[in-house]
């Protein structure tokens, strides 16, 4: 039996950090969205953001009792990547590990393909 391929993978560390900030916002309908708009210094930027809703279309991920959602227009940027969260120098992030980016900036929110 295969493992079903997800367009866009959610790690533990991402999940579990979304819980933690979830629990302390006592709103358990909160979700992770994930977004990619223009701008930025490489054409595109990587957004992050707590939503209750899921907009018709969007995709969703649960992982360890929490859901990350992406809009249909953002996903076609971010198939085959990574969402994950980094604790280190440059501080404590969500990064998107991102297979379709030709180029990406030193501080790792902006891309192009």
């Amino acid at each position: 039996m295969s493992e079903v391929q997800v367009p866009i993978q959610f790690t533990d560390a991402a999940a579990n950090k979304v819980l933690t900030l979830v629990t302390d916002e006592e709103n358990p309908a909160l979700k992770l969205r994930v977004y990619v708009t223009g701008g930025g210094c490489s054409g595109f930027q990587y957004g992050f953001t707590f939503d209750e809703k899921v907009n018709e279309g969007d995709f969703t991920i649960d992982k360890n009792g929490v859901t990350m959602v992406v809009d249909p227009m953002s996903l076609q940027y971010l198939m085959g990547g990574i969402v994950d969260y980094t604790d280190g120098l440059q501080g404590s992030r969500f990064i998107v590990q991102n297979p379709n980016a030709t180029t990406t900036c030193g501080c790792g929110s902006s891309f192009s393909v």
